[in-house]
Parts: structure tokens; sequence; C-alpha cells
């Protein structure tokens, strides 16, 4: 039998993560360890998972990395055959959220998987139309072959909710340390490049979504310019993200317009924050760094520098 952990980094989950708990504790698959790496929170996420049989480890001194804490978390229970990733408010949409994840390793080319996201009850059309972009209903499998068809599109996904085979993991070196953000991109792509195929499961569903100010969706966008400059070999062996973001800019508006269409002006600030953002985010060297930490949603990232 495959044996399955889970681990889920938290800071005062609230009750997104008691709802997480609560699905986690309905699913049909059989988990192995279930694990919490906490940052310190003060509102009775660590007692709460705990109660649930969990293990909790806490970060200390150490400070949150987004590769490098789930890392630990893996060095410290690392005894299972797959993987599988969630963030505090990823709650499976059901109880089979979990079986259909891990289904999709018996295929032995698989090396991750990352399932779909539902928005929250309550979302903005905004936050729909995202999740209905990126996260259809049609499962698929994708390896090297396919970024001509694809591009940076070849190696999305996302650690809200994914999977990962072990010997797969362990052999592209698992995550990476000292990353902004795209943690997860990183090991997808290493993946396809060393000769492994990755997973989106389209029945494999958890509740996830946000609703960014403008400044909020400034700031990730400028983080991902920033990790794709850091990050060229992503752009060499898998393409350019230009085109794609005009492909999702045309589909939003087009979504907007036929459910709520005197949003459009908000639309098209928010086009033109996430622009900016990530421009800047690519030419981020050229900015003094108190402007890096200032324009950055991960400021912790540049406190460490």
């Amino acid at each position: 039998m495959t044996k399955v952990n889970v681990y889920i980094p938290t800071l005062n989950g609230g009750q997104h993560f008691i709802a997480l708990l609560d699905a986690l504790a309905a699913q049909h698959a059989p988990i192995t360890q279930h694990v919490v790496i906490d940052s310190g929170s003060t509102d009775g996420t660590v007692e709460a998972a705990r109660a649930e049989g969990f293990e909790v480890m806490g970060l200390g001194d150490a400070g949150f990395d987004h590769g490098g804490t789930r890392q630990r978390a893996i060095d410290a229970y690392p005894q299972a055959d797959v993987y599988i990733f969630l963030t505090q408010d990823a709650i499976p949409a059901d109880e089979s959220a979990l079986t259909n994840i891990i289904r999709v390793f018996d295929d032995p080319q698989i090396g991750m998987a990352y399932g779909r996201q539902l928005p929250h009850k309550g979302a903005t059309v905004m936050e729909a139309h995202a999740r209905l972009f990126n996260y259809p209903p049609q499962t698929q499998i994708r390896g090297l072959a396919d970024a001509d068809t694809y591009g940076i599109k070849t190696i999305s996904c996302s650690n809200s909710f994914a999977a990962y085979r072990r010997s797969a993991f362990e052999g592209v070196g698992g995550f990476p340390r000292g990353t902004i953000m795209g943690e997860d991109v990183i090991v997808a792509g290493r993946l396809l490049l060393d000769g492994w195929k990755m997973a989106y499961v389209g029945d494999a569903c958890v509740y996830h979504s946000h609703a960014y100010s403008l400044r909020e969706e400034f700031e990730r966008y400028f983080d991902i310019g920033v990790f794709h400059n850091d990050n060229r070999w992503i752009f060499d062996s898998f393409g350019k993200a230009d085109s794609e973001g005009f492909r999702y800019a045309l589909s939003e508006i087009r979504y907007v317009v036929r459910r709520k269409p005197w949003l459009l002006p908000k639309v098209c600030c928010s086009f033109v924050a996430k622009w900016l953002g990530y421009k800047l985010g690519l030419s981020y060297r050229s900015l003094p760094l108190r402007l890096r930490k200032a324009f950055s949603m991960y400021k912790a990232y540049w406190g460490r520098g």
C-alpha cells in the first residue's frame, strides 16, 4: 500500500484551518502522518492540530521560507511514498480529493501532481474567474515535450494542493531554500527536465481563493517578477509568460462583462497593478533594498539579505 504524508504550513489559520481539519478527517484516503509546520500561531491553530493527532513542528528562530520550511518538514517526517502539501486555507471539496490525487501515481511516469482549486463561497467575480481559467475540470498530463504547446504553463502548479512522488522529488534535490516563492514550480521544472511527467488532476478539488487588494496584487506580481529574474532557466526551458498573461486578461474582461460589467474599471486597474509589479520585479536588481522590500508581499525575504 502506498504510504502518504500530508504537510500543512500554518500561521494563525483561523476558521479556514478548522474547516480544513474537518475535511481531512472525512477523507477516504489512508494517511500515514499529518504534519503541521507552524510559524508561531497565537489563535489556537497549533492546539486544534494536536487535538486531531497531527505532528506539530515549530520554526524556532529560522523564520518562514517557502521552500526551506516545507523541506524541513519532509526531512523530519520523510517516511512516505507520496508527499501531499496543502495550505491552511485550502479545504478539500469532497471526501475523495486526496484519493483522487494519490491515484495518478499509479502511472510510474508521474513525478508530481496538483489539484483543482474552486473559489471559496462568496468569492468575488475576479477570484472566481481566476480559478476557472487556471483550474479547468479536465485532467491533463504534461511532460517536457509539451513545452512547445503550453510554454511556461507546462509547469504551472500550486502548492495549495500538490503531491510529489518521493523518489522523483528526492532525485531533483527536493524543495529549494531561499527562493522568494515558486518552490513548487522549480521542482516541477526540474522533474520535467529529468524525464518525469506531471499531472493536473481535475477531480481532486479544494476550495481556495484570495481577494487581493490592488496593492496586494502589485506586491504578489512583483514577487513573481523577482522569482522569474532569479530563475531564468525556466524561460530558457519553457518559454516566457507574456502571451499567457495577455490571454488571461482577455478572458477576464469577457467574464466580467457578462456578469458584472460595472467592475471593468477595477479590472483595468488590476491589470495595471499586476503588469507594473511584474515588470519592476523582473528588474529588481536595479532597485534599492528599501524599495524591493516595500514592493514585495514576502517582506521577510529581503530582511534576510
